[in-house]
């Protein structure tokens, strides 16, 4: 294998269609998805553990369950907490905040010591603006298991135990931009140590109105919650003397707002692997209406994780990728 391409890490887009909510931005499940969702796509036991084996006999030491959807709702997620523990590795998880199936408490016990990191996928503490962005949630539920998930995390760690930090994550939009700064506050009092967030992939027309970088105004106005959340995280630290982690939250330009951080790099290529649910190898998390014009790299049913790493379409784009129009605007480089 190419010498810089030392993958870390494993994306499996494992049940993008399971999930209990229908959050406006998620590509998946939006109330305002025009077409209909693909046939049902759910990953198979078999295609998971081949995923995850050879990830790590290429040297991956964590493993991310579906971005889309929610990940908790999987047939075989026990299957991906056995192969972590087996093989070593670290999970990384993205949850709405529901725990389904089991109870916070249950998941808690479960997932807080083989977790690197558990973000909770939160858009205001505010219910009318939270339930308005993740349709069928329930903001004051969703906040109790917050605050237990935490108060576990806490037991553990006073026990002497080693366990996953703990992560908000936001969508970047115009309904919530005024509660970002609250969900910075509610964080440092909670003891979370990280705000995550990543600004709007549009996915039609009902969707414009909510990017942040869709005219000077809104880039302006995003600007100024910028210095305000840097000041909060500054000038009030955690109760651990640590201060609030704020990721993706940078300026914006007025005069480039295509490009959401001036010389960004990306994240994913040759450091990520993405397999989608029916074995395919993705680059990286853009919708898969423009990831498709990326091109096609190999699919795991029918080929192994190396010869795709090493084939020549892929570390093409690997090498080229800045020459592409989707990733010079793409909004997770950093």
């Amino acid at each position: 294998m190419n010498s810089m391409m030392k993958p870390w890490r494993i994306t499996l887009d494992t049940n993008p269609e399971d999930c209990n909510l229908a959050c406006i931005m998620c590509e998946e499940h939006s109330p305002f998805r025009v077409q209909p969702l693909p046939k049902p796509r759910r990953m198979s036991a078999e295609l998971l553990e081949r995923s995850i084996r050879q990830a790590a006999a290429l040297g991956v030491k964590e493993v991310i369950p579906s971005t889309m959807g929610e990940p908790l709702l999987y047939a075989h997620f026990d299957l991906i907490v056995g192969l972590c523990r087996e093989l070593g590795l670290s999970l990384n998880l993205t949850t709405n905040g529901s725990f389904p199936k089991k109870g916070v408490e249950e998941w808690a016990k479960a997932l807080l010591p083989l977790c690197s990191d558990i973000k909770i996928s939160v858009n205001g503490l505010e219910s009318g603006i939270n339930e308005q962005i993740m349709h069928k949630t329930n903001t004051t539920k969703q906040w109790d298991n917050i605050r237990t998930l935490v108060g576990l995390r806490n037991q553990m760690r006073a026990q002497g135990k080693q366990v996953a930090s703990l992560t908000l994550q936001v969508t970047f939009l115009e309904m919530n931009l005024l509660e970002i700064p609250k969900l910075a506050e509610a964080a440092i009092d909670l003891g979370i140590e990280r705000l995550k967030g990543h600004h709007l992939w549009v996915h039609g027309e009902a969707m414009k109105y909510q990017n942040m970088r869709r005219n000077q105004e809104s880039i302006d106005r995003w600007n100024q919650v910028v210095d305000q959340l840097n000041q909060l995280a500054q000038e009030k630290p955690l109760e651990s003397g640590e201060h609030l982690k704020l990721a993706n939250v940078h300026h914006l330009n007025r005069e480039k707002p295509e490009e959401l951080k001036e010389g960004g790099q990306c994240p994913f290529l040759g450091q990520e692997i993405w397999v989608n649910p029916l074995g395919e190898f993705s680059p990286c998390c853009a919708p898969d209406e423009l990831r498709q014009g990326l091109g096609k790299f190999g699919n795991l049913e029918h080929q192994s994780l190396s010869a795709i790493l090493q084939s020549e379409g892929y570390q093409n784009l690997v090498q080229n990728y800045q020459d592409q129009a989707l990733c010079q605007s793409c909004n997770m480089k950093v």
